[in-house]
């Protein structure tokens, strides 16, 4: 990805972070929900400026991070286009927060995939895709906990932020989503040959 993309990219995110922090349905759960944004985006920038990111690494943060601000603003449970969708598809409840956490597993595994082969820390396709998609897996059921001691701590007022919507099996379903997302980001990247590419950067 050329820097003036990338460098739009980073204005786009920016501004639609402005943009979710104006009027929020609640500025509490709006927090909890961008923090992640306002750590992932600098360490971003960060590491592309001490060794260039892929551009495909750094478009998917970019639009990882703008979903994350819109579920922040209206709260997942709340956000126009899930609603939208629901009516469309005639389903029972907003699937917004979905594609959340299926980004959740197609972030974090194009992470382990690039910093792996870039550091040459695992050389078989197998192993390598394992590791991947299991990290993924792992952030996804730390962050679940993470929403376990946030309606611990805070109670009620973390009710938005886990956005179950009366579903008893979200927390299965969200980890199930980023499984999903994982193995998906895998099955893409290893068809179009993107890790031997990587390989072939480094070397």
């Amino acid at each position: 990805m050329a820097k003036k993309l990338k460098i739009a990219l980073v204005a786009l995110v920016l501004a639609s972070l402005v943009w979710s922090g104006i009027g929020p349905k609640d500025y509490f759960t709006w927090f909890l929900e961008v923090l992640p944004v306002m750590i992932g985006l600098p360490l971003l920038i960060y590491f592309d400026r001490k060794k260039k990111v892929s551009g495909l690494l750094f478009g998917v943060v970019g639009l990882h991070c703008i979903i994350l601000n819109v579920g922040g603003h209206y709260t997942y449970a709340e956000v126009p286009l899930g609603y939208w969708i629901q009516d469309l598809m005639g389903f029972s409840r907003n699937h917004y927060d979905r594609l959340g956490h299926f980004m959740q597993g197609v972030t974090p595994a194009l992470l382990v995939l690039e910093v792996f082969t870039r550091k040459n820390i695992i050389k078989k396709c197998f192993w390598l895709g394992l590791c991947s998609v299991s990290i993924a897996l792992a952030f996804s059921a730390f962050y679940e906990l993470i929403e376990w001691w946030a309606a611990v701590l805070t109670g009620e007022a973390a009710e938005a932020f886990l956005g179950t919507q009366g579903d008893i099996w979200d927390t299965q379903w969200d980890m199930f989503l980023a499984l999903s997302g994982a193995t998906f980001t895998n099955i893409i990247l290893f068809r179009t040959r993107f890790i031997d590419n990587l390989l072939k950067e480094e070397n």
